[in-house]
């Protein structure tokens, strides 16, 4: 009996384990402590920590691919949407049926902060050919400065998928971690007076315009970038039903069911991509290094975008909207109103805020569209 006993331990899972899973275990562990114990966007963190949490568990193969006429495992069918870029364009349709673009066609000159933003795309971009990375590479790399997890994923998956299950976590995280990353930065480049400034409530946008505006965006966005189709033809074709007001099973099976089963699936599928000797490879944390690097520069110049505006307004723009201009929605947004009620709590900045952010939403798909055109 004593033998049985000694040969089971030694045949579990725990006497398998290494060093590296241990890491990947306590880092899954401490996100799932960041969104449930702080609350850190959740309906993320959730399904891709518990991915990272199992993919990492000694003598576990979540990716069992199929072969030689066997079947894979179910995390290699869920990730084929990952991997052929079936779940970016439906994500891209929920936020769509989800985004009122009221506010930016209401003061269309903040959508300016939004395009601000995307410098740390491009700025990634450049660090990673100084790095030596490929052209494809570096521009899959230099997308995560937009924090938007949907457009890298298809950025990736078409241009480097050697890089997407790295891509794809360092983009989710950072999405995920934007109330724990943007605050210092906003703080360290604008002043109390400036954090305080209370901005005028926009005019009303008529249905009319509302509706126009998705059709306007598909015609000259994708005439101009039609490798931009496949995000901006369905964040606006979900913004179309919605304002339409024809289809509302349409658009509330969009918000709601749809989005939280895309969520859950593209979670679980990014976190069970995870593997251990990649993840704490020496390139792996250069490009989430890099990542955060692309972020904060976007963040950076969204801000300092917003500091040019609220000069040539005379003080009629909070410069911290500005930080709104990196595409994850809205997540960034509650951030510009959080802090700004810490400065002053009859201060609502979440709409004006909302207009860079879905600006943002447009301005890395376009970006994404450009880098497809010229690496793909």
């Amino acid at each position: 009996m004593g033998q049985m006993l000694m040969d089971f331990v030694m045949e579990s899972g725990f006497a398998q384990m290494n060093i590296k899973q241990i890491i990947v275990i306590a880092l899954a562990c401490f996100f799932l402590y960041l969104a449930i114990s702080k609350g850190y966007e959740p309906y993320l963190l959730i399904p891709i920590a518990t991915g990272m949490l199992l993919a990492n568990m000694p003598g576990v193969d979540l990716m069992q691919a199929a072969h030689d006429g066997e079947k894979g495992g179910l995390f290699y069918y869920l990730y084929q949407g990952v991997k052929l870029g079936i779940y970016p364009p439906l994500i891209f349709l929920c936020i769509g049926a989800g985004t009122d673009f009221g506010p930016m066609i209401a003061n269309p000159k903040t959508m300016l902060l939004g395009g601000a933003a995307q410098f740390g795309v491009f700025f990634a971009f450049l660090g990673a050919i100084l790095l030596g990375f490929t052209g494809p590479q570096a521009a899959s790399i230099g997308i995560i400065g937009g924090a938007d997890g949907p457009t890298a994923i298809q950025l990736t998956g078409a241009l480097a998928p050697e890089l997407l299950g790295t891509i794809a976590l360092a983009a989710y995280s950072y999405m995920a971690l934007v109330p724990v990353i943007q605050p210092p930065i906003i703080k360290a480049l604008t002043t109390k007076e400036e954090r305080s400034i209370k901005m005028e409530q926009t005019r009303v946008v008529t249905k009319k315009e509302k509706i126009i505006f998705p059709i306007v965006v598909m015609i000259i966005v994708i005439g101009l970038l039609p490798t931009a189709a496949p995000l901006v033809g369905m964040l606006m074709f979900g913004n179309l039903i919605k304002e339409s007001g024809l289809v509302p099973k349409l658009v509330e099976t969009a918000q709601s069911s749809l989005m939280y089963i895309v969520t859950i699936l593209l979670g679980l599928s990014v976190g069970a991509t995870t593997n251990a000797d990649t993840l704490l490879s020496a390139q792996t944390l250069g490009i989430i290094a890099m990542g955060l690097a692309a972020f904060s520069v976007g963040t950076a110049t969204g801000v300092l975008g917003g500091k040019l505006m609220c000069k040539l307004t005379k003080g009629k723009v909070n410069p911290m909207i500005g930080a709104a201009g990196v595409s994850a929605v809205p997540m960034a947004s509650r951030v510009v109103q959080k802090v700004g009620q810490e400065e002053n709590p009859s201060n609502f900045l979440l709409m004006h805020a909302m207009s860079p952010n879905v600006a943002g939403v447009i301005g890395s798909a376009v970006a994404a569209g450009i880098l497809l055109k010229f690496f793909a």
